[in-house]
Order: structure tokens, then sequence, then C-alpha cells
């Protein structure tokens, strides 16, 4: 079943997206295409979530981490949104407080003048909890969407869908299709979405699929 999302009637921000501590992607333009805010998720400086756009180094490590989570077919639309220009796949990670370098840091680093290395960066590697993508089963399509087990009922799924609704209501598009919906409920409840009759198998029909190995 697919389910129809009106882009032009979506409500503002909803304050779900920061309740669980995950800082949307903003709509004004960042100073670097990695740097995105953060909120912390509760008392006691737990890690936060942040959502944003990947950069290329990161994109083999998205694909690769989807196909184990989620299987090839979802990594092959992971794949496909992130050649899109602009992107059009947006990831949850989670990071510890102290995983930015602090603005001394940064003051004291080499300039691109003396080294051609970035410089070092310090701290864990933030964890990779979610994605969601459009443009990527078809044109004006929305999703897939995945989160890890260990980051759901955290509100990631939905603040993840949300950001790619208003990338594709920015881009200019007035409608949103989710195709194959295995939730509907979550698609009703967080974009209002509406079932389209008629739309099983829709196009997907006639699809090459992964056999057993």
């Amino acid at each position: 079943m697919d389910m129809l999302i009106r882009l032009y009637a979506l409500l503002p921000q909803a304050p779900a997206d920061t309740g669980a501590g995950v800082a949307p992607a903003a709509a004004p333009p960042v100073p670097s295409p990695i740097a995105s805010g953060l909120l912390r998720a509760g008392p006691g400086d737990p890690p936060a979530v942040t959502l944003r756009k990947p950069i290329g180094p990161e994109h083999d490590l998205i694909v690769a981490w989807v196909g184990r989570e989620f299987g090839p077919g979802w990594a092959s639309e992971a794949c496909v949104a992130l050649g899109n220009r602009p992107v059009s796949l947006f990831v949850a990670v989670e990071s510890a407080p102290g995983d930015r370098m602090p603005a001394t840091t940064q003051a004291a680093a080499p300039s691109a003048a003396t080294t051609t290395e970035p410089a070092a960066r310090p701290g864990p590697t933030p964890a990779l909890l979610g994605f969601a993508c459009y443009d990527a089963t078809a044109r004006g399509m929305v999703g897939p969407i995945g989160v890890a087990d260990a980051a759901r009922g955290r509100g990631v799924g939905a603040a993840l869908l949300r950001a790619c609704l208003r990338d594709m209501h920015a881009a200019g598009y007035a409608y949103a299709v989710a195709g194959g919906v295995g939730a509907p409920g979550f698609f009703r409840r967080v974009a209002g979405a509406v079932e389209i009759p008629d739309s099983s198998p829709g196009p997907y029909a006639g699809m090459l699929r992964h056999g057993p190995d």
C-alpha cells in the first residue's frame, strides 16, 4: 500500500522533533556541511542526536550500514539518494557531549596553508542511529526510513521523516508518496498521510529481488 502526503499542508516543525533530544536539520545554511545544532536528551548531559545530510567520505559507510541493518534493497535506495544532487538522504547520529573540537582547539589547529591533512578530531566516533531518504525509489517518493533497534521509541524516525518532507517541500514538491508502507499508523500520525487506493504493488510490480544466498 502506498500513501499520499500533502506537503503544502505540513504543520510547522513539531515539538516532538526536539522532545527526545533530536536536533532537527536547520533551514538556514550552516558553515560546514557536517555541522548542525545539538540538543541534550535529558539531565546529566547524555549523548545528543543530530539530523544532517552526510558528506562524501561517509557515503560508503552509510550504504554498508543500511545493508547490514535493513538489507540490500534499502542499501541500493540509499546509494541512489546519496548520488542525487543535492543529496536527498538524512542521517541521525548520536555523539557524546565532548565529541566536538572546542573552539580554542580549532583555532590552534594547523591551517590549510601548512598542511593538506584535516585536523585530528578528538573523541569517540558518532554512532549512526537511522536514515531516511527521498527521490530514491522514484521521483516524489519518500523513504525508506530505518532506525536501529536500540534507538527506537525516541522520536528519531519521526524527525527523519519530517526532515525529508521539509526538504521536498522546499524543493518545490506539493505531494510526497510513501511506497509499500508497512506502518501506516506512523505515517498518518507524523505526516497526515492517506492511503492511495489500488496502489499495491504499485511501482514495485515486477521488481527484481535478492534471493537466498
